[in-house]
C-alpha cells in the first residue's frame, strides 16, 4: 500500500476532526439554529457539500509544488457560525509553512503523509516543538505563534487541520511584518529587529514574492 493511498484512509478522520474541534475548540459564538441560511440560497444537499478538495485527494500522486486549501465560511458558506474550518497543506521535501497565527481559533493537525517538525511559542516565550510521524497529531493553541516544517530533504508530507472557527483568521508573521500593503517604516523595524536599515530592505525584497 502506497504512502500516498495511506493518506486517503487517514483522510477519512477529517469527520473524527470536526467533532473533536467543535466539542472541545469552538471559537465562534454559539447560534440560535441549526445552522445560517442565506438569504435567497437554495438549502439542500448541495449547500452543505464542498468540493475543493476533491482535487488533491484524487491525485494518483503528491502535487510537486507546495500545496494549501482552506474551507472555512470564505469558501464554503454553510460553515458560518459552525465552529470549524479544515486546512489541507502539502509540503515538498524542505517546505515550511512560516510561523504565523490563527487569532479566532486554535488548530488541531494530523499528519496523514510523511513526517512534520512542528512547534509553537506562548505567551511566556516558551517554545513547544515535536516531530511528528505519519498519524501523529498536535494542537496549536487560539492565537500563538506556529509553524510546520517538512525537514526531510527526499519525501513529500501532508497534513490536514481544523481549527475550532469558521473564519479563523491568518497573521502570517514574515509578510504582516515585511510585507504589508503599507510597509512598516524601515527604522521602526530596524531598531526592533536591532539591524539596520539595509538589512530590513532586503528582507522586504525577499519577501515582495510569494512563498511557492
Amino acid at each position: 500500500m502506497s504512502s500516498y493511498t495511506n493518506f486517503k484512509i487517514l483522510s477519512l478522520m477529517i469527520s473524527a476532526l470536526f467533532f473533536i474541534v467543535q466539542t472541545i475548540m469552538a471559537g465562534d459564538p454559539d447560534i440560535l439554529s441549526d445552522f445560517i441560511a442565506p438569504e435567497g440560497v437554495p438549502i439542500d444537499g448541495k449547500f452543505f457539500t464542498y468540493t475543493g478538495m476533491r482535487s488533491f485527494v484524487q491525485q494518483t500522486a503528491p502535487p510537486s509544488y507546495f500545496t494549501y486549501l482552506r474551507a472555512s465560511k470564505d469558501e464554503f458558506p454553510a460553515l458560518d457560525g459552525l465552529s470549524v474550518t479544515t486546512i489541507i497543506l502539502g509540503f515538498r521535501p524542505g517546505d515550511v509553512s512560516p510561523p504565523h497565527t490563527h487569532p479566532h481559533a486554535s488548530e488541531l493537525l494530523l499528519v496523514v503523509q510523511g513526517s512534520l517538525l512542528v512547534g509553537f511559542v506562548d505567551t511566556n516565550n516558551n517554545l513547544f516543538t515535536k516531530k511528528l510521524q505519519t498519524g501523529d497529531m498536535f494542537v496549536f493553541p487560539k492565537g500563538l505563534i506556529h509553524f510546520q516544517l517538512n525537514e526531510d530533504t527526499s519525501n513529500p508530507a501532508i497534513s490536514v487541520s481544523s481549527l475550532g472557527s469558521s473564519s479563523p483568521g491568518l497573521i502570517l508573521v514574515p509578510n504582516n511584518l515585511f510585507n504589508t500593503s503599507a510597509t512598516i517604516d524601515d527604522t521602526v523595524l530596524a531598531l526592533s529587529f536591532k539591524t539596520d536599515v539595509s538589512t530590513i530592505q532586503l528582507l522586504k525584497k525577499a519577501l515582495s514574492t510569494p512563498y511557492n
